[in-house]
Protein backbone atom coordinates (compact mmCIF):
# COMPACT_ATOMS: atom_id res chain seq x y z
CA UNK A 1 0.00 0.00 0.00
CA UNK A 2 1.45 3.54 -1.23
CA UNK A 3 1.17 6.57 0.89
CA UNK A 4 -1.37 7.58 -1.97
CA UNK A 5 -3.54 4.62 -1.05
CA UNK A 6 -3.02 5.50 2.93
CA UNK A 7 -4.21 9.62 2.08
CA UNK A 8 -6.76 8.18 -0.20
CA UNK A 9 -8.47 5.48 2.56
CA UNK A 10 -8.12 8.45 4.89
CA UNK A 11 -10.44 11.02 2.46
CA UNK A 12 -12.60 8.00 1.61
CA UNK A 13 -13.65 8.00 5.98
CA UNK A 14 -12.96 11.66 6.45
CA UNK A 15 -15.75 12.58 3.68
CA UNK A 16 -17.87 9.81 4.63
CA UNK A 17 -21.79 10.49 5.40
CA UNK A 18 -22.36 6.90 7.03
CA UNK A 19 -19.25 5.09 7.86
CA UNK A 20 -19.51 1.37 9.00
CA UNK A 21 -16.97 -1.27 9.46
CA UNK A 22 -17.17 -5.13 9.04
CA UNK A 23 -14.58 -7.03 10.88
CA UNK A 24 -13.45 -10.53 10.85
CA UNK A 25 -10.75 -12.51 12.95
CA UNK A 26 -7.64 -10.81 11.46
CA UNK A 27 -8.12 -8.11 13.39
CA UNK A 28 -8.06 -9.53 16.95
CA UNK A 29 -5.52 -12.20 15.76
CA UNK A 30 -3.13 -9.73 16.74
CA UNK A 31 -4.76 -9.43 20.30
CA UNK A 32 -3.34 -13.52 20.61
CA UNK A 33 -6.55 -14.72 18.81
CA UNK A 34 -5.86 -17.04 16.62
CA UNK A 35 -7.60 -16.67 12.90
CA UNK A 36 -9.70 -19.61 11.94
CA UNK A 37 -8.17 -20.01 8.17
CA UNK A 38 -4.65 -19.35 6.83
CA UNK A 39 -1.06 -19.78 8.37
CA UNK A 40 -1.78 -20.57 12.09
CA UNK A 41 -5.46 -20.98 12.14
CA UNK A 42 -7.64 -22.75 14.29
CA UNK A 43 -8.47 -25.42 12.03
CA UNK A 44 -5.46 -26.72 11.04
CA UNK A 45 -5.33 -28.96 14.30
CA UNK A 46 -9.00 -29.29 14.30
CA UNK A 47 -11.75 -30.34 12.32
CA UNK A 48 -14.65 -27.89 12.29
CA UNK A 49 -17.02 -30.98 12.06
CA UNK A 50 -15.28 -32.36 15.28
CA UNK A 51 -15.98 -29.52 17.43
CA UNK A 52 -18.50 -26.60 16.22
CA UNK A 53 -21.40 -28.16 14.71
CA UNK A 54 -24.33 -28.96 17.07
CA UNK A 55 -23.83 -33.14 15.93
CA UNK A 56 -20.45 -33.10 17.02
CA UNK A 57 -21.41 -31.16 20.38
CA UNK A 58 -24.52 -34.25 20.60
CA UNK A 59 -21.61 -37.05 20.15
CA UNK A 60 -19.38 -35.63 22.40
CA UNK A 61 -20.21 -32.26 24.48
CA UNK A 62 -16.81 -32.93 27.06
CA UNK A 63 -14.27 -33.14 23.79
CA UNK A 64 -16.25 -29.29 22.43
CA UNK A 65 -16.74 -27.81 26.27
CA UNK A 66 -12.87 -28.72 26.34
CA UNK A 67 -11.93 -26.91 23.27
CA UNK A 68 -14.27 -24.00 23.99
CA UNK A 69 -12.99 -23.70 27.69
CA UNK A 70 -9.63 -23.39 25.74
CA UNK A 71 -10.83 -20.36 23.30
CA UNK A 72 -12.72 -18.53 25.90
CA UNK A 73 -9.47 -18.90 28.67
CA UNK A 74 -7.34 -17.26 24.98
CA UNK A 75 -10.98 -14.53 24.63
CA UNK A 76 -10.88 -13.72 28.34
CA UNK A 77 -7.22 -12.89 28.71
CA UNK A 78 -7.11 -10.64 25.14
CA UNK A 79 -6.63 -7.08 25.03
CA UNK A 80 -8.39 -4.55 21.90
CA UNK A 81 -5.16 -3.74 20.07
CA UNK A 82 -5.01 -0.14 18.10
CA UNK A 83 -7.26 -1.53 15.50
CA UNK A 84 -10.17 -2.13 17.87
CA UNK A 85 -9.29 1.68 19.43
CA UNK A 86 -9.26 2.78 16.31
CA UNK A 87 -12.65 1.83 15.57
CA UNK A 88 -13.75 2.89 18.99
CA UNK A 89 -12.06 6.64 18.36
CA UNK A 90 -14.29 6.90 14.96
CA UNK A 91 -17.46 6.26 16.97
CA UNK A 92 -16.51 8.44 19.62
CA UNK A 93 -16.36 11.33 16.94
CA UNK A 94 -19.21 10.25 14.96
CA UNK A 95 -17.75 8.99 12.03
CA UNK A 96 -18.14 5.59 12.35
CA UNK A 97 -22.46 4.47 12.71
CA UNK A 98 -21.95 0.13 13.32
CA UNK A 99 -19.98 -2.10 13.41
CA UNK A 100 -20.47 -5.35 12.17
CA UNK A 101 -18.32 -8.50 12.97
CA UNK A 102 -17.98 -11.82 12.72
CA UNK A 103 -16.07 -12.27 15.81
CA UNK A 104 -17.04 -13.77 19.38
CA UNK A 105 -14.62 -11.91 21.28
CA UNK A 106 -16.45 -8.66 22.35
CA UNK A 107 -13.18 -6.82 21.70
CA UNK A 108 -14.77 -3.95 19.65
CA UNK A 109 -17.24 -3.20 22.83
CA UNK A 110 -14.63 -3.57 25.30
CA UNK A 111 -12.38 -1.10 22.95
CA UNK A 112 -15.57 1.22 23.66
CA UNK A 113 -17.69 0.92 20.42
CA UNK A 114 -21.28 1.16 21.43
CA UNK A 115 -22.99 0.17 18.32
CA UNK A 116 -21.30 -3.70 17.36
CA UNK A 117 -23.61 -6.07 15.35
CA UNK A 118 -22.29 -9.25 16.61
CA UNK A 119 -23.45 -11.82 13.78
CA UNK A 120 -22.01 -15.33 15.14
CA UNK A 121 -22.67 -14.66 19.54
CA UNK A 122 -20.38 -14.48 21.81
CA UNK A 123 -17.50 -16.68 23.99
CA UNK A 124 -18.66 -14.11 26.51
CA UNK A 125 -22.18 -15.95 26.58
CA UNK A 126 -23.65 -19.06 27.37
CA UNK A 127 -27.01 -20.42 26.43
CA UNK A 128 -29.68 -23.58 27.62
CA UNK A 129 -29.65 -26.36 25.14
CA UNK A 130 -33.28 -26.52 25.96
CA UNK A 131 -34.76 -23.67 27.38
CA UNK A 132 -34.66 -19.93 27.08
CA UNK A 133 -31.42 -19.34 29.53
CA UNK A 134 -28.65 -17.41 28.64
CA UNK A 135 -26.53 -15.46 30.77
CA UNK A 136 -23.26 -13.38 30.19
CA UNK A 137 -19.89 -14.86 31.97
CA UNK A 138 -16.76 -13.38 33.39
CA UNK A 139 -14.87 -17.00 32.91
CA UNK A 140 -14.71 -20.33 31.22
CA UNK A 141 -17.14 -22.72 33.32
CA UNK A 142 -15.39 -24.92 35.69
CA UNK A 143 -17.34 -27.89 35.10
CA UNK A 144 -16.35 -30.18 32.81
CA UNK A 145 -20.09 -30.29 31.33
CA UNK A 146 -22.02 -26.82 32.51
CA UNK A 147 -25.62 -27.19 33.19
CA UNK A 148 -28.65 -24.79 32.81
CA UNK A 149 -29.44 -23.61 36.76
CA UNK A 150 -33.64 -23.39 35.69
CA UNK A 151 -33.73 -26.73 34.00
CA UNK A 152 -30.76 -28.54 33.99
CA UNK A 153 -29.75 -29.25 30.47
CA UNK A 154 -26.60 -28.68 29.03
CA UNK A 155 -25.44 -25.18 28.69
CA UNK A 156 -23.20 -24.82 25.47
CA UNK A 157 -21.48 -21.59 24.24
CA UNK A 158 -23.72 -18.94 22.80
CA UNK A 159 -22.04 -18.71 19.41
CA UNK A 160 -23.19 -20.08 15.72
CA UNK A 161 -22.13 -23.05 14.76
CA UNK A 162 -21.63 -24.54 11.53
CA UNK A 163 -24.92 -25.89 10.21
CA UNK A 164 -26.82 -23.35 12.15
CA UNK A 165 -28.33 -19.67 10.71
CA UNK A 166 -27.29 -17.01 11.75
CA UNK A 167 -29.47 -14.94 14.19
CA UNK A 168 -32.59 -13.06 12.29
CA UNK A 169 -32.42 -9.49 13.95
CA UNK A 170 -28.55 -9.46 13.78
CA UNK A 171 -28.30 -10.50 9.84
CA UNK A 172 -31.11 -7.74 8.76
CA UNK A 173 -29.26 -5.11 11.47
CA UNK A 174 -26.22 -6.02 9.15
CA UNK A 175 -27.84 -5.79 5.91
CA UNK A 176 -30.03 -2.44 6.44
CA UNK A 177 -26.63 -0.63 8.01
CA UNK A 178 -25.18 -1.72 4.75
CA UNK A 179 -27.99 -0.14 2.82
CA UNK A 180 -27.01 3.10 4.23
CA UNK A 181 -23.42 2.92 4.00
CA UNK A 182 -21.35 4.79 1.92
CA UNK A 183 -18.03 3.73 2.96
CA UNK A 184 -17.71 0.20 4.73
CA UNK A 185 -14.22 0.14 5.82
CA UNK A 186 -13.78 -4.13 5.52
CA UNK A 187 -10.90 -5.75 7.89
CA UNK A 188 -8.90 -9.09 8.79
CA UNK A 189 -11.76 -11.07 6.86
CA UNK A 190 -11.67 -13.25 4.17
CA UNK A 191 -15.20 -13.02 3.62
CA UNK A 192 -15.27 -16.47 2.36
CA UNK A 193 -18.24 -17.04 4.69
CA UNK A 194 -22.00 -16.94 3.68
CA UNK A 195 -24.20 -15.10 4.44
CA UNK A 196 -22.05 -12.77 6.27
CA UNK A 197 -19.63 -12.30 3.30
CA UNK A 198 -22.06 -11.41 1.73
CA UNK A 199 -22.58 -7.61 3.88
CA UNK A 200 -20.00 -6.24 2.03
CA UNK A 201 -20.51 -7.12 -1.48
CA UNK A 202 -24.47 -5.63 -0.37
CA UNK A 203 -23.36 -2.13 0.33
CA UNK A 204 -21.11 -1.80 -3.07
CA UNK A 205 -24.12 -2.93 -4.73
CA UNK A 206 -26.09 0.25 -3.28
CA UNK A 207 -23.05 2.96 -4.25
CA UNK A 208 -20.68 2.42 -1.41
CA UNK A 209 -16.76 2.83 -1.87
CA UNK A 210 -15.26 -0.48 -0.08
CA UNK A 211 -11.84 0.03 1.83
CA UNK A 212 -9.55 -3.64 1.77
CA UNK A 213 -7.61 -3.78 5.11
CA UNK A 214 -6.33 -7.58 4.97
CA UNK A 215 -2.45 -9.02 4.09
CA UNK A 216 -3.38 -11.91 1.92
CA UNK A 217 -5.95 -12.00 -1.25
CA UNK A 218 -9.69 -12.26 -0.34
CA UNK A 219 -12.81 -12.16 -1.40
CA UNK A 220 -13.13 -8.77 -2.12
CA UNK A 221 -9.64 -7.98 -4.02
CA UNK A 222 -10.54 -6.64 -7.18
CA UNK A 223 -13.46 -4.99 -6.40
CA UNK A 224 -12.46 -2.79 -3.13
CA UNK A 225 -11.49 1.18 -4.00
CA UNK A 226 -8.78 0.96 -1.78
CA UNK A 227 -6.67 -2.31 -0.76
CA UNK A 228 -4.34 -2.24 2.83
CA UNK A 229 -2.52 -5.18 1.70
CA UNK A 230 -1.38 -5.09 5.26
CA UNK A 231 -2.40 -6.35 9.25
CA UNK A 232 -4.87 -4.41 10.85
CA UNK A 233 -2.69 -2.73 13.27
CA UNK A 234 -0.38 -1.50 10.75
CA UNK A 235 -3.22 0.32 8.78
CA UNK A 236 -5.04 1.81 12.28
CA UNK A 237 -1.76 2.81 13.25
CA UNK A 238 -1.12 4.61 9.08
CA UNK A 239 -4.67 6.33 8.82
CA UNK A 240 -4.41 6.92 12.75
CA UNK A 241 -1.66 9.90 11.48
CA UNK A 242 -3.88 11.01 8.39
CA UNK A 243 -7.12 12.02 10.29
CA UNK A 244 -5.45 13.37 13.03
CA UNK A 245 -6.30 10.86 15.67
CA UNK A 246 -2.82 10.66 17.91
CA UNK A 247 -1.19 7.25 17.95
CA UNK A 248 -0.69 7.16 21.75
CA UNK A 249 -4.75 7.25 21.98
CA UNK A 250 -4.56 3.64 19.93
CA UNK A 251 -2.61 2.41 22.84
Amino acid sequence: MTPRDIAEAGRLVRESRYLIAFTGAGISAESGIPVFRGPGGLWRKYRPEDLATPEAFKRNPRLVWEWYRWRMELVFSAKPNPAHKLLARLEEKGILKAVITQNVDCLHRIAGNRRVIELHGSLRRVKCTRCAYKAEIRAPPKEDLPRCPICGSLLRPDVVWFGEPLPEGELREAFLEASKADVVLVIGTSGAVDPAGLIPLYAKKQGAKLINVNPEPNRYTGIADVEARMGAVEFAKKIAIVLGIGEASLG
